[in-house]
């Protein structure tokens, strides 16, 4: 694969490719992908087709994928969200039609077999699952694929959060997990990329993707910050909650944790990333 392509945005191995890359990867065949979208919860998407590899993201409900083959109960297929190509559970896919209506808003909610709180719930969706909407009864969405959520749990498509922060604010004390991107576990750009999703920003997924993507770099050090800006390690980010206060999801703690961003900057370099590598601030409260 050239260089200049991420591996992790191209859909491309040495027995097939997407046929849009034709003449910039080398491929035994190319192949038009097919749209399909995921009808769980959740699922994992994996570096190789096998239970026990790692975790590199995951899909949630409503999300749409293009799926290039299938084999051995695994897709593999491409994130439209942002881009990340990987391995998917076959039976995490459903038809690409219809497509979400609403979002989750709440961290998690219940999906109900009728609008009756006191009926034992079918599944949990994380914040920022999506799902269809074919009207509603009571206080509650009948879903087009089946089942009820709390109408008060979601919202439109299309609305965004007024502070990506707040967001995050509601996910402190998440578990962390590696790839990680529920409510249920996150990881240090997890959190970034669901919070900054959630206020109708597009984000990458990685931190690296985060930094060469997102806002303008700030000067170096640490002063003058303010709600939002963004502090990149190689290979690891967090989000300043004030002029002082760290919000991330960290190994350290194996949470999202608030903590004094100087306390953070001296343990990082001491223990794991190093030094600060650039702080990234949102070009008028969006991404660049």
């Amino acid at each position: 694969m050239p260089p200049e392509l991420d591996p992790r945005l191209t859909p491309a191995r040495p027995d097939l490719a997407d046929i849009r890359l034709r003449g910039q990867v080398e491929a035994a065949r190319f192949v038009e992908g097919r749209r399909a979208r995921i009808a769980v919860p959740s699922a994992p998407l994996r570096r190789r087709p096998e239970p026990q590899a790692g975790l590199d993201t995951e899909v949630v409900m409503g999300d749409a994928v293009t799926v290039y083959d299938v084999s051995q109960n695994f897709a593999f297929a491409q994130i439209a969200r942002d881009g990340y190509v990987g391995y998917l559970p076959e039976a995490a896919l459903g038809p690409a039609d219809p497509a979400p209506t609403h979002r989750v808003a709440a961290l998690r909610t219940f999906v109900y077999p009728a609008p009756d709180l006191k009926r034992p719930h079918v599944a949990h969706l994380s914040l920022g699952a999506a799902f269809a909407v074919d009207g509603r009864e009571g206080e509650y969405w009948r879903l087009a694929n089946g089942g009820y959520v709390f109408a008060g749990h979601a919202v439109p498509l299309d609305h965004a959060e007024p502070d990506a922060v707040a967001v995050a604010e509601r996910l402190v004390g998440t578990p962390y997990l590696w790839g990680g991107r529920t409510s249920l576990g996150l990881d240090c750009s997890g959190l970034v990329q669901i919070s900054l999703e959630c206020a109708g920003l597009t984000c990458p997924r990685d931190a690296d993707q985060q930094e060469r993507a997102l806002g303008t770099a700030l000067p170096p050090g640490l002063d003058g910050l303010r709600r939002g800006d963004l502090v990149f390690w190689k290979g690891h980010v967090g989000m300043m909650l004030d002029a002082t206060r760290l919000i991330h999801a960290n190994g350290h703690h194996m949470a999202v944790a608030v903590e004094p961003l100087a306390v953070a900057v001296e343990r990082i370099a001491e223990k794991s990333f190093g030094a600060v590598t650039s702080i990234r601030r949102w070009a008028d409260g969006a991404a660049a």
